[in-house]
């Protein structure tokens, strides 16, 4: 239960969940995560978020090692979901603040969450500034980024940016630092379920903030989940990596998911597979009972095109198509081109339906959907095929001009 000084008197107090896997609906990465929470000695001394309800102690625990936390003078709550200030009512019976710092949307947070508190709540909005002592701590609205109440702290004394949410990614680790972080691939992969799964439907926030964080002179990146990102360079690369990923621009390969009840539609999905690769563009290939939501979620941030197969089940399409559509809907990816096929037996409806849902995402449709009757054989393979090809020469042209 030991602090970790990141910077000369700055302390991360969190605590690492190895256990939970449910966040915000979708199946993390299979160590858990961090509730990151950072403490400021100074004149003032600052505690920068808390934690998820039940961890107050591991806060506390480490807080004690390098400060009585009845000296702790300012609470920050950068961003008012439970699981950064859901301990807050054990940690403030305990502290005792002189304030509690939130955004002006705060205010309605913290009414919703802790109604019958009495405590020295202040309101802060963009640009505000509250000296420290040797520091002061300068605010950044950063509404939908995820929540409206959303904030970001700024010490330019130690050029330390406390970022909530945003930059984060779910990693259970004894490391605190991205750097520290043995397989660079994975990391970046974790980068990439964080975005899809939280941060994707504000990618035009996402643009918008940016230029207002890149004046800033960072050279630490502090989020509340997972590890730190620390000097120029790897600062510099997560601020790329969040605009790369908020763009969305076109990328020449396919996302080929599907659900099957006698094996029909599989076939159907590997044909649209191979119409894909034989015209030059690489494909993964998921079935929604084998993949959580999530990660067929996360595989859409290396994919243009967006492809979805289903029998027709019931007069729609199969519960767990249903399921990831909706799920992936609510996500809004932009600047995608879709196809949808699948067998049925007697109406048909499927096919038609997954063609709907995609174009409701606004996904480009060249193709219409292809339904096969009962088992496909050679005609609806090779139709299968040729929407593969059809939807194929299409992201090329667009991910080439």
């Amino acid at each position: 239960m030991q602090p970790f000084e990141i910077k000369k008197d700055i302390f991360w107090v969190g605590c690492v969940d190895y256990d939970h896997r449910d966040f915000h609906g979708y199946s993390r990465s299979p160590d858990g995560s961090t509730y990151n929470a950072y403490l400021v000695k100074d004149k003032k001394n600052v505690l920068f978020d808390t934690v998820a309800p039940g961890r107050a102690g591991t806060l506390l625990c480490r807080l004690a090692k390098t400060l009585e936390p009845e000296k702790v003078d300012y609470i920050v709550c950068n961003h008012l979901e439970p699981d950064h200030a859901g301990s807050l009512a054990e940690i403030a019976g305990r502290v005792r603040p002189e304030k509690i710092f939130v955004s002006q949307a705060g205010l309605k947070s913290m009414q919703g969450y802790h109604p019958s508190q009495n405590w020295p709540v202040q309101a802060v909005k963009s640009g505000d500034t509250v000296n420290i002592g040797k520091r002061n701590i300068v605010f950044q609205e950063t509404r939908m980024l995820h929540w409206p109440d959303s904030m970001v702290s700024y010490i330019p004394e130690d050029k330390l940016l406390l970022s909530q949410d945003i930059f984060g990614q779910n990693i259970a680790s004894s490391a605190r630092f991205a750097d520290e972080f043995d397989d660079e691939g994975e990391f970046v992969k974790r980068i990439k379920e964080y975005f899809y799964n939280i941060v994707l439907p504000y990618s035009p926030t996402v643009l918008k903030t940016l230029p207002a964080l890149e004046k800033l002179d960072i050279d630490m990146l502090a989020p509340d989940h997972g590890l730190i990102h620390r000097g120029t360079g790897g600062v510099r690369f997560i601020l790329d990596m969040y605009r790369k990923l908020a763009e969305q621009k076109p990328q020449k390969r396919a996302l080929v998911f599907y659900d099957t009840m006698w094996k029909s539609t599989e076939h159907m999905a590997y044909a649209v597979c191979s119409g894909l690769e034989e015209n030059g563009v690489p494909v993964r290939l998921m079935s929604v009972k084998n993949n959580h939501h999530s990660a067929v979620v996360t595989e859409l941030a290396d994919c243009g095109a967006v492809m979805a197969g289903s029998p027709t089940h019931n007069n729609t399409v199969l519960p767990l198509m249903a399921a990831q559509l909706t799920y992936m809907k609510g996500l809004r990816p932009l600047n995608r081109i879709g196809g949808a096929f699948g067998s049925y037996g007697w109406s048909g409806e499927g096919p038609r339906q997954l063609q709907e849902h995609l174009a409701a995402m606004k996904m480009e449709m060249p193709c219409a959907p292809v339904a096969c009757n009962w088992i496909p054989g050679h005609e609806a393979l090779r139709a299968c095929h040729e929407l593969g090809k059809s939807v194929a020469e299409t992201l090329r042209k667009k991910c080439d001009g």
